[in-house]
């Protein structure tokens, strides 16, 4: 029976000479594979102009290549019971597929055409824009995201962070097809490219398959991906309010830039979050404005963790009339959480709560691919999740109140309201 933790004995690991790294760990209980992976390019190139365009690039993809049309390439997916789809993001652009074992030569050929075939078919192109623009309109009316958009630009001031990955009208309405060609050409390429196979195939020939399909690719001229510039941290609370008329809930963000996902802070984080105020367990903050108060449809904290300085956040929806009390709420958890140590039964509950859903995310392969990407993306090494145990229970109660401290230092936090607001709310300047 092998391990059910993935680590070094049972994946395989080996980088193809165009640069490409392949990880492979094989499952014969199920008959399917997942293959799933990344590309070192995403929004972060975007000029502010052209913002959206690594992820309208990356929406495109499968839209046409030199071998199939549209509606071939999805037709071929559907016939065989298969998916693939890409995604971009601020550092990378992901795919994502699965297929029965037999079919993973298919899928690799229709991932190898759509990164290194795309044609941009200019009416698919218009159809892409169309739903964009539809989907920008949206998120215009939508207090989550107008909220979260405003508290970025507040932490991320002259970052590129503070952009929203997906653009904005006006830059989505710019975007040509000419646009989209030439980044595609310029950026994409094989170096730093990372791909996962798990499941029902023997690692060595998964690792095969993915050079035989992809280990010809070359583009001498793929640029190294660009550096993240430092940020410049708050230096006061700093406050943004985004009128949405007409609607029944505002949405409040408050927090900070957080410890990217390979720094020492981020165990300590990730456990101080869970008591602060996980969706599962529901935690401090959940408890405050929620349970207690009755003042929020929810309220929970989030620590995203990347390459950068992610967000570190807490996240309520409320009724107008309750979002100076609901903050008031939130502001007195997060003084109390960097002030005094978490309960050592906090942390024994945070930790078997880590703990125990650890093995659940290894019973599928998308799980194991995850967390193979993750151990690469990030450097952690291949046995980082059969250490994460000890690493886990290794983090102190001081541990987690000198990372509250540090991310979370009440006097220098964004706070961003979205809504539609009654004036009597606005306390202090925009």
């Amino acid at each position: 029976m092998p391990h059910s933790i993935p680590g070094p004995d049972d994946i395989f690991r080996t980088t193809l000479p165009n640069g490409i790294t392949v990880l492979a760990r094989p499952n014969f209980q199920s008959q399917s594979v997942v293959l799933s992976g990344y590309l070192q390019v995403g929004s972060l190139t975007d000029p502010d102009d052209k913002l959206g365009q690594a992820l309208f690039t990356a929406g495109m993809l499968l839209r046409g290549t030199a071998q199939h049309t549209f509606d071939a390439l999805y037709d071929l997916l559907e016939s065989n019971g298969a998916r693939l789809a890409f995604r971009g993001h601020t550092h990378t652009t992901g795919f994502n597929g699965r297929a029965l074992a037999e079919d993973l030569p298919l899928l690799l050929r229709l991932l190898s055409e759509a990164l290194q075939t795309p044609t941009f078919p200019p009416e698919e192109v218009e159809n892409l824009r169309a739903q964009w623009l539809t989907s920008l309109a949206l998120r215009e009316q939508d207090t989550a995201e107008m909220a979260e958009l405003a508290f970025d630009r507040l932490v991320y001031r002259e970052h590129p962070y503070g952009r929203p990955d997906d653009g904005y009208p006006e830059t989505i309405q710019a975007l040509t097809r000419d646009d989209l060609r030439d980044f595609h050409q310029a950026w994409y390429g094989p170096r730093g490219m990372v791909v996962a196979v798990v499941g029902a195939i023997a690692p060595q020939a998964a690792a095969e398959a993915v050079a035989q399909a992809l280990g010809e690719w070359r583009n001498p001229r793929q640029p190294p991906p660009p550096t993240l510039p430092p940020l410049r941290p708050l230096t006061e609370t700093a406050r943004a309010q985004v009128a949405v008329p007409g609607k029944s809930q505002c949405d409040v963000v408050v927090g900070a830039a957080g410890p990217a996902r390979p720094s020492p802070d981020y165990l300590p984080a990730m456990l101080g979050n869970t008591i602060l105020g996980r969706f599962g367990l529901m935690g401090r903050i959940g408890d405050a404005v929620r349970e207690q108060a009755g003042l929020a449809y929810y309220a929970y904290s989030e620590l995203h963790g990347g390459y950068g300085p992610a967000p570190w956040e807490v996240r309520a929806g409320v009724a107008p009339e309750h979002v100076s009390q609901a903050l008031d709420l939130i502001l007195a958890e997060l003084r109390r959480f960097t002030r005094e140590p978490v309960t050592e039964e906090e942390l024994v509950d945070a930790r078997a709560g880590i703990l125990g859903s650890l093995p659940l995310s290894f019973e599928s392969n998308q799980g194991v691919a995850s967390a193979l990407l993750t151990m690469e993306r990030y450097d952690l090494g291949l046995d980082y999740y059969r250490r994460f145990a000890d690493l886990v229970r290794a983090v102190s109660r001081t541990e987690i109140l000198h990372a509250a401290q540090r991310y979370l230092d009440p006097a220098r936090l964004a706070i961003a309201v979205a809504g539609d607001l009654p004036t009597q709310t606005d306390h202090g300047h925009h």
